[in-house]
């Protein structure tokens, strides 16, 4: 495609492997300049498109608005992606000026009454147009767009709409920075003898690490990155220890300091509602639950309600275990939450007879890695070719080749496992392009998916390698379900590709794809021990594969507490006080006080930075549909079987949002399930509890 002079060729003439950005080519400085220019070229489409004379066709407008902002898409992929994965100073304060700019462009398209003039014409006809399914999908997400951008207001009203997403996007770039501040600012500095009372090997070979990082060779650092932070709670017998770095965690966002995020969730909240009833909703749950599958914010809590009740209670019976162990080494003192993740570990470690310690060295990222591009090639028929030297956006980053049965490129995959003060923290994937098969204005035809992921575990001391938890595993798993549902799209619009799907569908594929770490047969193979490359003994998977439920409680209780907050603020007609309001929604819940929200509020990204607001509970709604989706193969007896997986490529990964995802989960399992299959998995229930119960 043709640049402006204002933009580095690099940042939209990818012309690397296989149509690979050119990361190499890429200074910060770039992205200012190139954002201005695209966000014009922009700007000249959509007029072009909303002017035109011709009589609104789905090809001369829909189409048009699909392939339109090329540039744009690029320059904004690769920010976003640095803004996230390896920012800076200079990215940070370029995300805070592009935030609102890039809101108010968007806020303009939206409310292009001439364009939506055309789209709304399409729509009132679109019984009478001969569209397929997917172009009907296509047209309905415009028309449904446009709506809620505020096409439909009077103009004075569109303008306080506007105003009022700009700042929005303004205050949850900072939110977000804020998080990655504290995090990136905060660590404990540790010598060796008693500071490291019960650490083992492995998390102080990354504590070291962390260490030299901050310049302090020769000690150990507690970092508030999940993968160090975790495991320290879990294995220091240093309670003093485990408390301080426990109340520095749960601290990120509410400090009285420059980085404290309390008054913009105020801010943002009131926004929110301000947005939902200009738009005619009651709040702004109702709003963003109108086009999902739980539709309505009262489905949303029943079903969190449902699970609550059966979850605080097995918490219950957690505590109460972890009271007598305490009670039991002579000590007295309640269980508080800096407690609970290390006399879990000492209790599983009893009654399974193994501890996390004892199944690290048998989970390699190398293998791990491997065991999910394997998974992918039994189910689907893809494997994955490691592309050595290939310029990516940092050292750490890998690139892959995705091919299929007949050794065709079906996409690019990029892998970036490791944490860095530079990346936020949590787990996600993203893309750069994804699959669509429209004709492009530069001669290209469709685009090849390039998917990434990223990742926060621990790197490992030079010459050692990286070994997880069986929970990072998981994540490792999950976030490859999510560039599945990426790479394997086959459809022909981009609104509609991939991930392009309502949010309480979009975690299924990631979700259901963490069952296939466990099967026996994939551990088998590639939980090999890192030193003597001997497999996982059939004792300890034996063992491990009982505990697959262990502390089902305290985990359901952590997330179903937060969504449960997430949902209270986003129903209610004001939130004067938010902190008040979420230890009000706990207290109702008779939350237990040896545990804490898995997000508390000035922290919780998902809601106020990451595009979850009144949808934290979407990862639970995927969970009813995962647990009833493995069941589908376990049914059979294979948890690899053909005629299966046929069905959830073509029902699940491959069609995005080009069908009611309704409609495209019982075309793959010809029903749509109870949440029976959910609460079993969970450990929270068994279907002759359940067999009669409304559950």
């Amino acid at each position: 495609m043709p640049s402006t002079p204002e933009i580095n060729p690099a940042l939209i003439e990818w012309n690397g492997l296989h149509g690979l950005p050119r990361f190499d080519a890429l200074n910060d400085s770039d992205f200012a300049p190139a954002f201005d220019a695209a966000l014009s070229a922009h700007e000249r489409e959509i007029d072009a498109i909303a002017g035109n004379p011709e009589v609104p066709t789905f090809e001369n407008t829909v189409v048009a608005l699909e392939i339109a902002g090329d540039e744009l898409s690029r320059v904004s992929a690769l920010f976003w992606n640095r803004a996230g994965a390896h920012t800076n100073d200079t990215i940070q304060a370029l995300e805070r000026d592009i935030s609102p700019k890039m809101s108010r462009h968007y806020s303009k398209i939206g409310m292009n009454a001439a364009l939506f003039a055309r789209i709304d014409a399409l729509w009132e006809a679109r019984e009478s147009l001969g569209l397929t399914l997917e172009q009907t999908r296509v047209l309905e997400r415009h028309w449904k767009g446009f709506v809620k951008s505020g096409a439909k207001l009077p103009k004075t009203e569109q303008e306080k709409l506007a105003g009022i997403n700009e700042k929005l996007a303004g205050l949850g770039t900072q939110f977000g920075q804020n998080v990655l501040a504290d995090e990136k600012n905060w660590a404990l500095i540790l010598s060796d003898g008693a500071d490291l009372d019960g650490i083992p090997d492995f998390l102080k070979d990354a504590m070291a690490a962390a260490a030299r990082e901050r310049g302090e060779e020769g000690k150990f650092a507690v970092t508030l990155s999940r993968s160090i932070i975790e495991p320290f709670l879990t294995f220091s017998e240093r309670r003093d220890l485990r408390e301080l770095t426990f109340k520095a965690w749960v601290a990120r966002g509410e400090n009285d300091g420059a980085s404290d995020n309390r008054g913009i969730i105020r801010d943002a909240l009131a926004l929110r509602n301000e947005v939902a009833k200009l738009l005619g909703y009651a709040n702004f749950a109702e709003l963003k639950l109108d086009n999902t599958m739980a539709k309505t914010p009262e489905a949303v809590n029943h079903l969190l309600r449902q699970v609550w009740a059966k979850a605080v209670k097995r918490a219950g019976e957690e505590e109460a275990d972890i009271a007598k162990l305490i009670a039991a080494e002579g000590k007295n003192h309640d269980v508080m939450p800096w407690d609970w993740r290390h006399y879990a570990e000492k209790i599983r470690a009893q009654r399974f007879n193994f501890s996390e310690a004892e199944l690290k060295p048998y989970l390699q990222l190398e293998k791990i890695i491997d065991a999910s591009f394997d998974v992918a090639g039994r189910l689907f028929g893809i494997r994955a070719v490691e592309k050595k030297g290939v310029p990516a956006y940092h050292p750490d980053v890998r690139v892959f080749e995705i091919r299929d049965r007949e050794d065709r490129l079906v996409a690019l995959f990029l892998g970036d496992y490791f944490a860095r003060g530079s990346k936020r923290s949590g787990a996600w994937m993203s893309s750069f392009q994804s699959q669509h098969k429209l004709p492009l204005k530069n001669g290209r035809h469709g685009e090849l998916p390039i998917i990434y992921n990223v990742c926060n575990f621990a790197k490992p001391a030079e010459g050692k390698p990286a070994l997880l938890s069986l929970d990072d595993a998981r994540t490792l798993f999950h976030e490859f379900g999510h560039a599945l549902h990426g790479m394997l799209s086959n459809v022909t619009y981009p609104s509609v590709s991939g991930t392009g799907v309502s949010r309480d569908f979009v975690e299924l594929p990631s979700q259901l794809y963490e069952h296939w770490l466990t099967v026996p047969a994939i551990l088998k193979q590639y939980a090999v021990h890192f030193e003597t490359g001997e497999p996982m003994p059939q004792a300890l998977l034996d063992k491990v594969l009982a505990a697959r439920t262990f502390n089902s409680g305290f985990n359901t209780v952590e997330f179903t507490s937060s969504a449960l907050v997430d949902m209270a603020f986003h129903t209610r007609d004001k939130v004067e006080d938010p902190m008040a309001v979420q230890s009000e929604v706990l207290s109702e819940l008779g939350m237990p006080k040896s545990i804490v929200m898995r997000h508390a509020s000035p922290h919780f990204q998902h809601i106020f930075s990451g595009g979850y607001s009144a949808g934290y509970y979407s990862y639970m709604w995927s969970e009813v549909l995962d647990a009833d989706a493995f069941a589908a193969f376990e049914e059979t007896g294979d948890a690899f079987n053909r005629e299966m997986a046929v069905k959830l490529k073509d029902n699940i990964y491959s069609v995005g949002g080009a069908i009611d995802p309704e409609e495209a989960y019982k075309a793959f399992r010809g029903k749509l399930p109870s949440p029976d299959a959910m609460l079993v998995k969970k450990g929270l229930a068994t279907f002759e509890e359940l067999s009669g119960s409304d559950a």
